[in-house]
């Protein structure tokens, strides 16, 4: 599923839109704690979180999270703006709560397995 796709499905707001919103997620992975994020996300996915810190970028670029999903309506802060720049992450918000927002990428196919 493309980026774009995403913002579509979760009517989101593009704060930083990386190089490409053509570009592929795998899998997505919902949480605010990062050593969950740390030990069980893959690359080319896509974290929901509710988590508003720089530490959400720094744990992306570690992990190769292509696109982060800030949920509830929270909006990043500049400096995370920057940094997401910096290190090519798309950021996006949503309305939606995380347990919907996971539900409706689910259900649009993101992470389903053949």
């Amino acid at each position: 599923m493309k980026i774009s796709e995403i913002v579509k499905i979760l009517d989101a707001t593009v704060h930083y839109e990386s190089d490409d919103l053509e570009c592929q997620v795998k899998s997505a992975c919902a949480s605010d704690l990062m050593s969950d994020v740390l030990a069980f996300s893959k690359s080319s996915t896509a974290l929901l979180t509710g988590l508003m810190n720089p530490q959400v970028i720094r744990t992306a670029e570690m992990m190769d999270i292509v696109c982060v999903i800030f949920v509830r309506n929270k909006k990043p802060s500049s400096e995370m703006i920057d940094l997401a720049k910096e290190l090519g992450i798309a950021l996006l918000s949503t309305d939606y709560t995380m347990y919907y927002a996971s539900g409706k990428l689910y259900a649009a196919g993101l992470g389903k397995r053949d």
